[in-house]
Parts: structure tokens; C-alpha cells; sequence
């Protein structure tokens, strides 16, 4: 208590903040009488004011005449009953609250029924959300023991980078909010990125108080849910929370909906998978709901939830995977997950293996091979890889991680021979001297082709939720459910209904699916290529069914929530278990011969598909370099990953072959490092030079190693928007002045230190065809560019630089100044956001006079001012080769102004000098009229 003030002195003076933030009254009553502070009458005389304001007024009277103690047991009251005063906490913080000893002691009841339903709610998200789903029903790991933060990339509306979030609160904050009108956070990412345990963590954490919201309930759903439905199902939302989540105890009154109703900027909910909705009926001209009471079709509630049609005023947290479109009027804020950075890979390696000795070994054979360091920066395939390996580790002698290019295919088959070895291992077929991967594949091949023939089943219908009928009809049993292929599911059913199962991940169903088109000898080899046919390139967006949610068109006999990536993934895993490599397997599971047929049928589908996507390909010039440009389809790069996956160097030539053009554009195409493989397992074929464009990807240091072998072939380089650090520059530098050929190359836009600046300008020394150079938005420093100054000023074919957001400073730009003058080729440079003042402006404006090749010159949002014009104005009297000149947002006055006005009088070259954002007003800007060169606006 402040300054040991009494408690009765406290209620007196903060009486008003108190009568307006106590809205429950009965859990003070309650808990006064309890312990014998008050009777039945005075409650009766309290509750007879026709307010809650002025209850609280008279019951503040009432334990103010108690005395002290009585105030003190109010105040404590206050403090313990947590959710039914959360307004409160601030105050209690101000008066910096410390109990009575004389009523420490005394027990505080919260018989609010919104905090007691808030606790339920805190209680079984607690519990639901503690272990993270493991291999098998019998093992659990606690959530807090391996979770580890991933890459979490904010976007604008439109599409553009914000940069990273540093933690999960700020995903609820108010950061890269760019539609304050919308309820719903949008998260994407490919599968396995981490979407599903990243909403586990954000449950959890409020379940213990952890997360930074006012939220009083937290509701979470899987939009599986959804599909489990019927056409006829109708359901409120009131529904939706109470009977398909968390039903109220104790609540007669209704007092808990009509909170949430009043106060629906106190609900929180979470929708996973949006994606996997799926849906057959037709849902043109669907009404609108707005009444929380109404009873409408399932999906419909929830699209209304989300439009922010019901419960106005409610956050909404939504994932789905890459791709799913939704129109940005319902998106508050848009979060991408990329995967494990190289940082977050390394702490969540110490988890799996905390001992040094295991640490070790695992980081040396991650170390030396970055194709699997690529695959392990997906949290999903980086926790089979780790626990498989400890699975292995434990049964057999000096096992180690492959040390050849694994695929995707070999870790789920890693996967599935650690589920399996559940089987052998109770037959007791294997010893831990010896390991023999068809020997587990043989004694487990029953179970595994009853897993397969259930994921084939489920995904030729789109079903990822499973009945114990379903199971049955499939010939698995009770005991197989250990196996770990597939996990329990709740709240599909609140009715009573049966047990419901689905498969571990979308990927695993999407394997094992694949695996029943190899092992099922009634599937004819043409038979097995059903699902590619499902994956042709479609411009039109799905998921946008509802108006608000992007509808633009939707066929009236598709399903308006039909997304393909699982048939993707399906294809993926077609190509790799038929592959060469995985023969030897499975010749043991297959007859060869029917393995041969479908192997020929895979590999002349792919020849065939293959060219006619390419010829299909438009063309247009390259801006770059001289030749023809080629932008591939977003399709293109889930045909190179089944090429790689088959490991074929025949389609792997043939592919490269027929990519015809000079320049390929590999942009905005979401590849991830372990991408990277199987781009070099094409390109490396290709026998001419080719510029390749990456920018915006997710590639990382881990696929710029993989891409060495390629390097030797590339004229542009461009990895803009990649996350990539000095330890890529360090390959890039190596690889580049070794080969000499390289003509562009873009690095806006990543992590690249002064340290990166100087191996850049090594390149930039050494190529003695480099042209273009993008280094902006990186982190380089004065220090760095002087190296690079440096550089440029050897250099006699570079002609375009670009360092804008940097922060080379004025003695940067005096680097920058040496290297301008007399610069034979230099043509364009930008230098704008880099901290310049005048000091730097009168370097960069005397290099001028001594320059006659740079025409465009961006230095904008410097702090240049009047001290520099004048030096500026000298420049363009004596310059006669700058033909545009960018000072936007800038401190130049009419002062300034003036002189670049009378060095235009004398200049007949220079087409503008934009002064946009500089203090000049509006009645100082007439005096320039006359000089139409010199732009304001």
C-alpha cells in the first residue's frame, strides 16, 4: 500500500475509478458476507438500487462504516478475483497494493460467472494444449520443452515486406495493421512451417496468463471441423462456443453470452486450416447472418464471424496454407511464417539433444550438408529428421543422418520405418547390432498398406477425418493405432458421437497415399498419374466463395475450397518412392516387374509434361541483359521438386534443355531453401549462361550453398528479399570471381554487414562484366562503403548501383564522391535513405563537376540542406551529363531552392530535380515557377 495509507483513506479518495470499472457486484457481496463483514439485509438493501453504478456507491458506503478492516478485505476482494476486475490492474499498480496482514489470510471466491467460465476456459486450454502430438499415444513432450519461435514475416495489403516480428505478442498487436476496420489476422505458410503449433503456443500462453491481450476468452477451432457437418446442420453461434467448445456451468441466467455480446472485444478466437475446409454444396447467394441467435449452416456461421458480420468487434486469428487467397477487407494484419532461421534451428537442435556429445555429432552432419539443413529449416521435417534419428540412434550401433542429397521422400520414409519399427519391435525381428530397412518394411507391409489404402480413400474424396468404420473397412485394428500414423481427434463431435482419427500431417496422408498408388497391383501404371491431373496451374484464386471473403467467379459444380497441395505432395512422393534410389526397397514390397511399368509410365509422363510447359512459356525481352526473358508458373516448381525427387538426370536434362530462353524468373514462387537442390539438379544440366531471377523467396544461406554447381551458368544473380547473410556473400564472392560471367546481381534487401560490403567488392573488382549492383535495405555502414567506393572506382563496366537504406553516412558518401569522378560507365546510382547531411552533399556535388557519365542520381530522404546547395548549383553549371536529380524529402528551403534555380539557368542537359518534401512552401514555391525543371510535387 502507498506510503502505508489506510485503506478506508484509498476508497475515499480513487471512489470514482472504482464505481466506474467494478461492473460485478455479486462476487464482492458474495465474499463480504462469507467471511461475516455483511448480512443478508445489507445485500438486500444494496441490490435494490436500480444500477450497478449505484450499488457499488452503496457498497462502498457500507464497508466504508465497517471500518478498516473491512475496506481492506474490499480492496483484496478486487485484487484476487482476477478476471471479474481485469480493468483494474492498472489501478492496483498505481497505488502500489500490498494486503493487510489482517486479511492475507482470508480466502477471496471468484463467483463471477464470466471469470468462472474465463478459468474453465483458462483450465482446459491449459490442458489441451501442454504436449505437443508425438509419435505414438503412449509418448508425450511437453509443449515448453520444444518449442522454439520460427521466422514470422508481416506483410502490407499489398504483398509487400514489413519486415520480421520479434515475438508472439506482437502478433496480436497493433503493429502492420493495414485495415483497422477488419477482425482477422491472417497467417500463412506451407505445410509444416509451423502454423498448427504456433496457435498451440498462443493458446497456451494465454491459458497461463502469458499473453499480452485483454482477451477473457479464447476459443479455438480446427476448420476440419467444418467439413464433419451436414448440408441439413444448423447451428447459432452461440452453438458454435458453448456446445462445439466450452459449455458455462453454473450459468442460469445467461450471464456469459450476454458478456460476450456486450463485450465482444473480449473474445479471441483461433480458425486452423482453413485451407481444409471441404464442402459439396453450392453456396451462390448465401445470406448474411448478423443475429448471434440465428441458426444457419455451420460455415456459414463462421464466414460471418470472420467477415466480422457476428461478434463485431471480436479478433479473429486465422491460418491456412500458402496460396489461399482472402481478400484484404478481411484482413486486419498478414503474417507469413518462413521456417526456422539458421539461429532457430540451432536452439531448436539443443532441445532434441541436449547432451554436447549428441549436439555435436548431429550439427557436424548438418554442417556438411546444407540441402538437409534446407529441408530442416521446416519445423515438421526438421521433427521427424530429429526424432528419427534418436529413434534410430537408441536401436542400432553408430547410426548417422544420410549423408547423401536426401530427399522429402527418404525423411517420410525415415518416418514411416520408425512407426513400423513399433511393430518389428514387438516381434522382437530386430537387433540392435544390425538394421535392416526392408526387414521393417516387409513386417510392418500389411499395416502400411492399410494406412495407404485409408490416406488414398480420404484424399480421392478430400476427407482428412476418419471414422472407426472408415478404419475398419481398411483392415486396421485397435493395436495398428499405436503405430503412430494417425491421432485421436476432438471437438469435431460434441454430441456423443464416435471417436473420429486423422493422419499425424496432411504430408504423411499425402505420402502414404502415394505409397498405396505403388503398392495397390489393381492400380495400373497409367492409373498412378490420377492426381497429377489435379494440379494444373489455375490464375483464378480459390477459397473466395463468400463476397466479403474475395469472391470474384466460383462454379456452381466446383468446390468453392478446393486447394491442391495435398495432390502436390501426393505427386512429390509418387516420383520419389519410384525413383532409382528407392528401388532396392521397394523391390521388396513390389513385384519389379509392376514397379518397372509404373516407373516407365512416371518418368514419360514428367518427359512429356515437362516440354509442353515449356514451350508453353511466354517470352518477353530481359531488361537485365540482352536475350529473351521467361517468367515461369507458379506450377513450374512443383514440377522441379518431382524431378528431383526422382532423381533422374535423364527429365533433369530434358528439362534443361528446354528452357530456351536467356533469362528465367523465378520470383515471388515461395522457394525454400531445401527449393534450391532441385533447381541446381536442373540447371546444372543447362548448357548455356543464363541470368536467374530468385528475388522474393525464402532461399536463405542454406540455398545459396546448393546452388554452387550452378553458379558456373548464371550472368544475373539476383537473391533480392532472401534472408541471406554475410555467410552467403562469402560462397557468392568465391564461386562468382571464380567464374567471372556474371552481369547482375541483386542483394536488396537482406542481412548483409560491412563485412559482406567488402566481399561484395571483391566481386565487384574481379567481374569484369558486372553491371548492375542492388545492395540496398541491407546493413552496411560507412565502413563498407568505402570498400565498395573503392571498387566501383576500378571498375569500368559496372553502370547501376543501388544502396538505398543503408547507413553509409556522409563519410560513406565521400567514398562514394572518389568513386564518381571521372567513372567512365556509371550511369545510375542511389544513395537515398542513408543518413547524408550537407557535409556529404558538398562531396557528392563537387564529384559532379568531375563526372560526365551519371544521368540518374537518387538522394532522397537524406538530411541534405542549404549548406550543400550552393556546391549543388556549382555542380549543375558545370555537369552536363545528369539528366535527373532526386532531393525528396530532404531540409532544402527556398533558400536552397534558389540555388539550384540559378544552376539550372546555365544547365541544358538536366531534365528534373524533384524537391518534393523539402520545407519550401507553397506561396516560396511561385518564385520558381518560371523554371519548370524544378518540381515540388
Amino acid at each position: 500500500m502507498m506510503d502505508g495509507t489506510p485503506f478506508l483513506r484509498i476508497l475515499t479518495k480513487h471512489r470514482e475509478v472504482l464505481v466506474e470499472h467494478v461492473k460485478n457486484t455479486q462476487c464482492v457481496l458474495d465474499n463480504l458476507k462469507s467471511n461475516g463483514f455483511i448480512c443478508n439485509e445489507d445485500i438486500e438493501i444494496i441490490q435494490r438500487s436500480a444500477t450497478k453504478t449505484d450499488q457499488v456507491r452503496k457498497i462502498l458506503e457500507l464497508v466504508q462504516s465497517k471500518g478498516e478492516e473491512a475496506c481492506a478485505y474490499f480492496i483484496h476482494i478486487l485484487h484476487e478475483a482476477y478476471d471479474a476486475y481485469i480493468d483494474l490492474r492498472p489501478w492496483f499498480d498505481t497505488i502500489q497494493y500490498k494486503p493487510a496482514d489482517s486479511i492475507r489470510d482470508l480466502p477471496v471466491i471468484n463467483t463471477d460467472p464470466i471469470s468462472k467460465y474465463s478459468e474453465k476456459l483458462r483450465s482446459e486450454l491449459g490442458r489441451d494444449t501442454r504436449f505437443l502430438t508425438s509419435y505414438s499415444q503412449r509418448e508425450e513432450t511437453l509443449l515448453d520443452e520444444l518449442y522454439t519461435d520460427t521466422q514470422m514475416e508481416l506483410f502490407n495489403d499489398k504483398g509487400e515486406s514489413l519486415g520480421y516480428l520479434e515475438s508472439l505478442d506482437d502478433i496480436l498487436g497493433e503493429q502492420g495493421v493495414f485495415n483497422e476496420e477488419a477482425e482477422t489476422i491472417f497467417i500463412t505458410g506451407d505445410a509444416g512451417v509451423g502454423k498448427s503449433i504456433l496457435l498451440q503456443k498462443l493458446q497456451n500462453l494465454w491459458s497461463k496468463r502469458e499473453l499480452n491481450t485483454r482477451a477473457k476468452f479464447f476459443f479455438k477451432f480446427r476448420c476440419r471441423m467444418f467439413s464433419a457437418f451436414k448440408e441439413t446442420d444448423e447451428i447459432s453461434v452461440k452453438d458454435l462456443i458453448f456446445k462445439h467448445n466450452c459449455y458455462p456451468d453454473g450459468d442460469p441466467d445467461n450471464e456469459v453470452f450476454r458478456y460476450i455480446l456486450r463485450f465482444p472485444e473480449t473474445v479471441l478466437f483461433t480458425f486452423d486450416g482453413y485451407d481444409e475446409i471441404q464442402m459439396d454444396f453450392d453456396m451462390d447467394n448465401v445470406p448474411e447472418v448478423v443475429s448471434p441467435e440465428e441458426k444457419t449452416h455451420p460455415l456459414l456461421v463462421l464466414m460471418n464471424l470472420l467477415c466480422g458480420k457476428l461478434l463485431r468487434g471480436s479478433r479473429k486469428v486465422l491460418t491456412a496454407r500458402t496460396g489461399t487467397e482472402v481478400q484484404s477487407r478481411v484482413i486486419r494484419k498478414k503474417v507469413v511464417l518462413r521456417g526456422f532461421s539458421p539461429d532457430h534451428l540451432k536452439r531448436y537442435m539443443a532441445l532434441h539433444f541436449p547432451k554436447q556429445e549428441h549436439k555435436e555429432v548431429v550439427s557436424v552432419q548438418l554442417d556438411a550438408n546444407p540441402h538437409l539443413c534446407g529441408l530442416c529449416s521446416i519445423p515438421l521435417f526438421s521433427w521427424i529428421i530429429f526424432k528419427s534419428f534418436k529413434h534410430l540412434q537408441s536401436m542400432y550401433d553408430n547410426y548417422e543422418l544420410p549423408d547423401f542429397c536426401i530427399t522429402l521422400t527418404n525423411v517420410f520414409l525415415l518416418l514411416s520405418e520408425v512407426f513400423l519399427g513399433h511393430i518389428t519391435k514387438r516381434s522382437g525381428l530386430l537387433k540392435r547390432s544390425t538394421r535392416s530397412t526392408a526387414e521393417t518394411f516387409k513386417a510392418g507391409l500389411k499395416t502400411l498398406i492399410a494406412f495407404a489404402k485409408l490416406a488414398l480413400l480420404g484424399l480421392e474424396k478430400s476427407n482428412f477425418i476418419y471414422s472407426q468404420e472408415d478404419l475398419t473397412s481398411c483392415g486396421l485394428s485397435e493395436e495398428d493405432l499405436q503405430v503412430g500414423f494417425l491421432r485421436p481427434v476432438s471437438h469435431y463431435d460434441a454430441c456423443g458421437g464416435a471417436a473420429t482419427f486423422e493422419f499425424l500431417h496432411l504430408t504423411l496422408q499425402a505420402f502414404l497415399t502415394a505409397f498405396s498408388l505403388v503398392l495397390d497391383s489393381d492400380i495400373s501404371p497409367d492409373g498412378i498419374l490420377k492426381f497429377f491431373a489435379k494440379c494444373e496451374y489455375n490464375k483464378s484464386s480459390h477459397l473466395s466463395c463468400f463476397s466479403c471473403l474475395g469472391r470474384s467467379s466460383c462454379a456452381r459444380d466446383t468446390d468453392p475450397f478446393q486447394t491442391n497441395e495435398h495432390f502436390q505432395f501426393t505427386n512429390l512422393f509418387l516420383c520419389g518412392l519410384l525413383s532409382k534410389t528407392n528401388a532396392a526397397l521397394l523391390e521388396h514390397l513390389v513385384p519389379p516387374r509392376t514397379l518397372k511399368k509404373k516407373h516407365v509410365s512416371l518418368k514419360s509422363y514428367l518427359s512429356t509434361s515437362v516440354k509442353t510447359h515449356l514451350r508453353g512459356l511466354p517470352r518477353y525481352p530481359s531488361t537485365d541483359i540482352k536475350g529473351n526473358k521467361v517468367h515461369v508458373m507458379p506450377n513450374f516448381l512443383w514440377t522441379l521438386r518431382c524431378i528431383f525427387e526422382t532423381h533422374s538426370e535423364d527429365v533433369a536434362r530434358l528439362t534443361a534443355k528446354g528452357i530456351s530462353a536467356d533469362y528465367i524468373k523465378l520470383a515471388y514462387c515461395n522457394i525454400y531453401s531445401a527449393d534450391c537442390s532441385a533447381l541446381n539438379f536442373v540447371l546444372h544440366h543447362h548448357k548455356k549462361s543464363l541470368g536467374v531471377d530468385l528475388d522474393n523467396n525464402n532461399i536463405s544461406d542454406y540455398g545459396v550453398k546448393q546452388l554452387v554447381p550452378s553458379f558456373s551458368k548464371m550472368t544475373v544473380v539476383r537473391f533480392c528479399v532472401n534472408q541471406l547473410t554475410d555467410s552467403s556473400i562469402e560462397v557468392l564472392s568465391r564461386e562468382l570471381i571464380r567464374h567471372k560471367i556474371v552481369r547482375v546481381l541483386g542483394l536488396y534487401k537482406n542481412h548483409i554487414t560491412d563485412v559482406g560490403a567488402k566481399m561484395v567488392a571483391q566481386i565487384i573488382e574481379e567481374c569484369p562484366h558486372l553491371m548492375t549492383l542492388k545492395l540496398g535495405s541491407n546493413h552496411i555502414t560507412s565502413v563498407g562503403a568505402k570498400f565498395l567506393g573503392q571498387a566501383i572506382q576500378k571498375s569500368k563496366s559496372i553502370f547501376d548501383v543501388g544502396m538505398w537504406g543503408n547507413s553509409i553516412g556522409d563519410e560513406g558518401a565521400e567514398a562514394f564522391a572518389e568513386a564518381l569522378k571521372n567513372h567512365p560507365k556509371l550511369t545510375n546510382l542511389s544513395l537515398s535513405l542513408n543518413g547524408i547531411s550537407s557535409r556529404g552533399g558538398r562531396s557528392l556535388a563537387r564529384a559532379l563537376k568531375e563526372n560526365s557519365s551519371l544521368h540518374i542520381f537518387w538522394l532522397i530522404q537524406n538530411q541534405i540542406s542549404d549548406d550543400a546547395a550552393s556546391d549543388l548549383g556549382e555542380a549543375l553549371r558545370s555537369n552536363s551529363a545528369l539528366t535527373h536529380l532526386l532531393l525528396i524529402d530532404n531540409q532544402l528551403t527556398a533558400r536552397g531552392a534558389k540555388h539550384l534555380f540559378e544552376g539550372l539557368a546555365s544547365n541544358t542537359t538536366i531534365k528534373e530535380i524533384i524537391l518534393k518534401g523539402n520545407p519550401v512552401s507553397e506561396e516560396e514555391q511561385k518564385q520558381f515557377e518560371s523554371e519548370k525543371r524544378l518540381c515540388f510535387h
